[in-house]
């Protein structure tokens, strides 16, 4: 319910008739705060907005009130306020005889009702607004540079939330308008919202690629290229150790300006191949986003997960072979998860050797595997046990042989009947 000062004035207006009703509205909308207090704002807007509907005052005049509204409601500094008004102002607009007129002021109303929420830091609640803002409508002709203005905006909401599949829908939208857009400020945060979702999925060598060539960019500050920076070799740990793994901590190692940074220290080792110790894996989690730390399918995280496999690369630079229970003891698990960590690193190209699951034994080829799927296996037995081993094979094979040959030359029908040679 209205305030006495503004019902009072929404009385006068509408008894009035043609240009002065309208100035009447006018004052009222441009005095709003002076007439209203804090505690019966939002209501005095909305009854506003009720006369203003209720009145047939004519396309051109709705028009420039609901604007009038609009600029007065980006004056309000109590974002509740600007939420609520515009909301009830977005709810109304459709069932005017001339909704279809006002798109414009309807997507001025939802884009800062979405300001209000991002305000508030409720960033999933703006993304939703914004969603609803028509871009493509055949009413609405918008050029390619506000589209991508826009759905970066909605990205980068859903991305606060750590909403990376509706965050993706849209960067998808973006890719198909990017090409035309000449804006270096959209086409950087176009980028960075790629490499954010890329670590969100943890697809996390794409991501370090992503993030270390915009740390190279000029339209930044030093200490946001920095930042992106530190965010590329986060990324490069956390990928799956491997050939590929180990191209990009090369890159990032050779970057002058990595030294600098608080990551450098395990990003020296991760390089070298070095064993990684607990503490230092603690301090680097510390530094970590929340789906950065996010468990798996197996229980673990990605940051445990990524540690386990370098640490066991690091074993085959150091040991021919090893046990599964002293490897599970090095690489802090049970020898039998040691054992399948190995064969699916060795299935998928990025560990070169092969498992002797008779002795319980990991062999390794003490050379880097391609990458490839199955290129990792040996392709020759290793070492002497395995050598051994296909002796005896091929003894026994001979010992059968030759005891066939004897039966058959001792009792020849026996053999006829019940042996197939």
């Amino acid at each position: 319910m209205a305030s006495p000062k503004v019902a009072e004035a929404l009385e006068r207006a509408q008894n009035l008739e043609g240009a002065p009703q309208i100035t009447e509205y006018q004052s009222i909308i441009t005095n709003i705060q002076s007439l209203s207090d804090s505690s019966h704002l939002t209501a005095d807007l909305i009854a506003v907005l009720d006369a203003i509907f209720a009145e047939n005052l004519g396309l051109i005049n709705t028009r420039q009130l609901l604007g009038d509204l609009i600029s007065t409601l980006r004056t309000v500094e109590d974002h509740d306020v600007r939420i609520e008004v515009g909301r009830d102002a977005v709810r109304k607009i459709p069932s005017s005889p001339n909704s279809s007129s006002l798109i414009e002021q309807a997507a001025a109303l939802r884009e800062m009702v979405a300001a209000a929420h991002e305000a508030n830091e409720d960033f999933l609640a703006a993304a939703k607004v914004l969603a609803k803002i028509p871009l493509d409508s055949s009413q609405r002709r918008v050029p390619d540079a506000e589209k991508a203005a826009m759905w970066i905006r909605i990205v980068r909401n859903y991305l606060e939330v750590d909403d990376s599949t509706a965050a993706e829908t849209y960067l998808n939208k973006l890719k198909n308008v990017m090409h035309t857009v000449d804006d270096p400020e959209l086409n950087l945060h176009f980028r960075l919202s790629a490499a954010r979702i890329q670590d969100s999925n943890r697809q996390f060598l794409q991501a370090a690629k992503s993030y270390h060539d915009i740390s190279f960019s000029p339209a930044i500050a030093e200490e946001e290229r920095l930042h992106t920076l530190s965010m590329a070799i986060k990324c490069a740990i956390l990928a799956p150790a491997g050939p590929l793994r180990s191209r990009a901590l090369g890159q990032l190692y050779k970057d002058e300006r990595s030294a600098g940074l608080e990551e450098y220290g395990i990003l020296e080792k991760m390089f070298f191949d070095r064993l990684l110790s607990t503490a230092e894996v603690d301090k680097f989690a510390q530094g970590l986003a929340p789906h950065q730390l996010a468990k798996t399918s197996d229980g673990s995280t990605v940051l445990v997960k990524a540690v386990v496999e370098h640490n066991l690369l690091s074993a085959s630079r150091l040991y021919s072979n090893i046990g599964f229970g002293e490897l599970g003891l090095l690489l802090g698990l049970d020898g039998d998860k040691a054992e399948d960590t190995t064969a699916r690193m060795i299935e998928q190209g990025r560990l070169a050797g092969s498992i002797d699951q008779i002795d319980r034994i990991i062999w390794f080829e003490g050379h880097e595997a391609s990458g490839e799927k199955g290129s990792g296996r040996a392709e020759m037995p290793v070492g002497k046990e395995m050598r051994r081993w296909d002796s005896n094979v091929q003894a026994l094979a001979e010992d059968v042989e030759r005891l066939t040959d004897a039966l058959q030359a001792e009792f020849p029908d026996f053999v006829a009947a019940q042996i197939a040679v």
